[in-house]
Order: structure tokens, then sequence, then C-alpha cells
């Protein structure tokens, strides 16, 4: 029996915010009490590690023994795993569609969670699900978002999204929402190109079922495996909500490689206009320009003046978009340097798996010593940590006796002021 991995609880309360407290695994950390005036959840992003997809790479697995990667192996393991956690939300990436028929979402049914899935398209065999306490939330709306497109030839990929927005069962009557997001973007390193504007349709899908009516936008967590590492442009793109790509080669993008040798220059724009999404990551409203023959007609060089503005606003090369977003984990280890990895397998140890979530923004105007004002946003209260390439090759890589995935669970608590 190999030996098992330790995690533990990081708790990050915002009461010393230079000295992340970390506690040793115990279940509550005495500051983070709940109360009628907040609403705590946790939230776990899991790639669980298709059987097929497994079978079909069995390349990336040689270094394990043969009896831990059959799924009648994995998947007690995997459930084992999901009860211990026992998280509020999960988001569940290469959820193989029939396993979760036949036995994913019946136990995850019985442990009290409600199921959505979205299958990817192109009668590939797996897809992203999420799933939710009933206890916990109420369902407001399913949105799945098909990254495949006929009519755009650069969008030939069956990656997918799904995008739930969430009630929290408060006895109170105006409760807020939060919008919840799951994907697995495309994995080809050299295929920058397709990776953002993937993540550019998940985000006018948030944009839109996030929108509230005072023009705001609720709290978000997005979660996935997006095959891009921290620090990478994609990855720089979501934390910062601004990208330029000008000159960019389309396999730096997401980092997973380093030479970009003969490779070629993103285009600008990435992707065409009648993908219907503009640089600002929402969707656009195809309007035609109006050109009204009256009194206060426009000259031709006013018709060409627009014309040049409408080119150069279509031509340029930097992306945008309207969230305030932060990571769960820092990916590298405070004492060491040493990076945090998120999936483990004979050819490589990266992160490639996040959960962002909406980042409270701070009133720091009130008096020193006053409690901090919260506009909208979550509280980070705690994370499961992580681990280094070491920590996993002492227990043979994942998957193992004990990890029956090639990459490991994300785990996060969070607190939404009421």
């Amino acid at each position: 029996m190999e030996g098992t991995i330790q995690r533990h609880w990081e708790y990050i309360c915002n009461h010393n915010k230079d000295k992340t407290k970390i506690l040793g695994d115990k279940n509550v950390d005495p500051k983070c009490e709940d109360s009628d005036n907040k609403f705590d959840f946790s939230v776990m992003s899991y790639n669980i590690l298709s059987q097929d997809l497994l079978e079909d790479n069995s390349h990336l697995y040689r270094h394990c023994r043969q009896p831990v990667l059959h799924w009648s192996f994995r998947f007690p393991n995997i459930l084992k795993e999901i009860k211990h956690f026992d998280a509020d939300v999960l988001c569940l990436q290469e959820v193989q569609e029939d396993h979760y028929g036949a036995e994913i979402r019946p136990s995850l049914e019985s442990l009290g969670y409600h199921c959505e899935y979205k299958m990817r398209t192109g009668r590939k065999p797996d897809g992203c699900a999420i799933c939710f306490k009933h206890s916990k939330f109420s369902l407001l709306s399913v949105n799945p978002v098909e990254f495949y497109r006929r009519d755009v030839p650069l969008l030939d990929r069956d990656n997918v999204g799904l995008v739930l927005l969430l009630q929290p069962k408060l006895p109170r009557a105006a409760s807020p929402v939060i919008c919840v997001a799951n994907t697995h973007l495309l994995y080809n390193p050299r295929r920058g190109d397709i990776k953002l504007t993937q993540l550019a349709m998940l985000l006018a899908e948030i944009s839109s079922v996030a929108h509230q009516k005072d023009g705001s936008f609720c709290p978000i967590v997005m979660c996935g495996d997006f095959n891009s590492v921290p620090g990478s442009p994609l990855y720089s793109f979501i934390k910062e909500g601004k990208l330029n790509y000008e000159g960019l080669a389309i396999g730096k993008v997401s980092g997973q490689e380093q030479s970009s040798r003969g490779q070629r220059i993103l285009s600008i724009p990435i992707w065409p206009p009648n993908l219907g999404i503009s640089q600002n990551c929402v969707y656009e409203v195809q309007q035609l320009p109006k050109v009204e023959k009256t009194d206060g007609d426009l000259t031709q060089t006013e018709l060409d003046k627009t014309e040049v503005l409408v080119t150069a606003e279509k031509l340029s090369s930097n992306l945008h978009h309207h969230f305030s977003l932060s990571s769960v984990y820092s990916h590298y280890f405070p004492d060491t340097g040493i990076p945090e990895v998120t999936t483990c397998h004979s050819r490589s140890a990266i992160t490639v798996d996040y959960i962002f979530y909406s980042a409270e923004k701070e009133d720091v105007a009130g008096q020193p010593g006053a409690e901090v004002a919260l506009v909208g946003g979550l509280k980070l209260l705690a994370r499961l940590s992580l681990l280094t390439e070491q920590d996993l090759w002492t227990v043979n890589g994942l998957p193992n006796e004990n990890n029956s995935s090639d990459h490991l669970p994300l785990l996060a608590k969070f607190r939404l002021e009421l």
C-alpha cells in the first residue's frame, strides 16, 4: 500500500491579511463562523479523468500499476473523496456520459446533490457537470455553452462549458444570487487562438447570466481545467481583465510549452465578427449602420471617417472582460517558491486547474480599524493546500492507490456578505 498524501486547510480570514493562518486539517477556523448576515459555502473543482481518455492515452500512465487504472477501482475512490470533502458545489470535468448516467449522477443524488451535465459535442465521450446541494441552493437557470461552431472555421473543436445561476437558500425574502461556471478548454498547446476564443465565449455567457438589473454583476465562481499555466497570457487575461495580444505567438498563449519557433502570430482580430462576441467578451447586438436620407445627411467625408473608425475598432488587438477575478490558489509555495501542481502523469506535472472568483472590492476610505466595506464579491475563507511535483512522486504520481485521477481536486470555502 502506498503512502497517502497529506493536504490541509489553509485559512485565509481577512483579520490578518499578511499571515495566512494554517491550522492543519481542522474543519472550522474559530474566526470564520457562520452567522445571520453571511452565507458560507464551499466549491470543489475536479477533473476526474474520463476512462475512455485514460485508455486512449495510456502512454501517460506507464508509471501506474494496472489495477489502479480500472474504472471499477477508480470510481469508488473518487466518490470517497467527494464524500469526504463534502463541498456544497462540485464542478467536475471529464465526466464520461455512460458513467454519469449509470453511476456518477445516481451516487451524487443519493448524497443530496442536484446535478446538471453538458456533454461535449461531436460524439465525444465526456463533458462537464455542476452539482450542488439541494439543502444549500435553488437552481435559477442552466446555460450550456458549445464552443464548436459550424459557421466559424476556427471553432472546430468540441469543448463545452456550463453556467448555472444559483440562489442561496436563506430565511430572508430577497436572497442574492451566485453564478457558477465550469469548463474544460482545448488541450492542444499550439492552438492558443482556439483557447482564447473558447474563453471569450464562456465569459460572454457568464456576462449575460450574471448581469443584474442595476447593471452590476452578481458574484461569480469560475472553475475548470483551462489547459494553461499560471502567468501565461490566457491566465493573465482572466486575472487582469485585459490582454494585448499583438505579436503573440499562437503557442505562447497557454504557456504549456516553451519553444515558439516557427509558430504563427495570433491574427487581429482572433475570431471573426460573425461569432457575435465583442473584444470585451460580451454578446454583440448585431446592428447595421443606419444611414438615413434626411436634411442632416452625412457628407461623403464624414461617412469615410465613420468607416475608418469602425475598422480601427474592429482591428484592435486588445481583449477585455468586466469581472474582477482572483485565483483561489497562489500557484507557488511562499517559503520555497516551488510551483504547486494540479495534475501529474508520466509526461508532466503542472497547474492547469483553477477556481477563480469575484474578489470583493474593498472600500479603503473607511476609518482605520473600521469594518471593511464590501462591494459585491466573495471573501475567500480557506483553501485545501496543493502539492509539489516531488510530493506527488512520493506516492508514485497520479493516479495512484488512493488518488484515482491524474488531477487533484481543488477546494475553496467562500463567504458571501449579505
